[in-house]
């Protein structure tokens, strides 16, 4: 069993939120938030990851000119 944490936010945010996420219940709709602003923060990682993976293996590979 996870671990539980309650947390007091502003009525407006969590009624804003549950508009947005189309959820009825505030808990519900607040969870899915953060899980998805934690999978957001995920990618990003991964993109950066790859990006600074690709300049490292690239580093040898000169960049194609430029015409123009």
């Amino acid at each position: 069993m996870a671990a539980k944490v309650s947390v007091s936010l502003d009525a407006e945010l969590v009624v804003e939120v549950m508009v947005l996420a189309g959820v009825g219940n505030p808990q519900d709709a607040v969870e899915l938030v953060v899980r998805d602003y934690i999978a957001r923060g995920h990618r990003t990682e991964a993109r950066v990851a790859e990006r600074d993976d690709a300049r490292r293996a690239g580093d040898d590979v000169k960049p194609p000119d430029v015409q123009g």
